[in-house]
């Protein structure tokens, strides 16, 4: 599996390394969901992304996640309440049952209006979601 990964990475000229443990990812999510509500916290998903994919990072870590937070410039003490309250624990559980509706099973996911394509996709293949929901490209 990390060979094919690696593979479709390379083609698209993303960072991937290989990583020797999985952690669990759910504060990570909570974080990135507070983030979203955050002016430039959209930062923290690709940093997100190189601590666990590249840097092997223990994103299930309070203190590593705040180090994360930190790097993209995120109020270090307010993103602590956040872990630590667990208050955006209720919106990433939303997030998960509506993934659950669409018939989610793996990641990535993605889904225009009511279609939806699963895994690592080739720019076409979005493209084509895309068009088929009535996006119209961008010049």
């Amino acid at each position: 599996m990390y060979i094919r990964m690696k593979e479709l990475m390379d083609a698209e000229d993303l960072p991937y390394s290989h990583r020797t443990h999985t952690y669990n990812s759910r504060l990570a999510q909570e974080l990135g969901k507070w983030a979203d509500t955050q002016p430039g916290g959209e930062a923290i998903h690709d940093a997100l992304y190189r601590a666990y994919f590249v840097d092997g990072v223990n994103v299930g870590d309070v203190e590593a996640l705040l180090v994360v937070a930190k790097a993209v410039g995120l109020d270090v003490a307010a993103a602590r309440t956040v872990l630590e309250s667990r208050s955006f624990k209720d919106a990433v559980d939303a997030d998960w049952d509506k993934s659950r509706q669409y018939g989610v099973t793996s990641v990535p996911t993605f889904v225009v209006g009511r279609q939806g394509v699963v895994g690592a996709q080739p720019y076409e293949t979005l493209e084509k979601l895309l068009q088929e929901a009535g996006v119209e490209a961008k010049n």
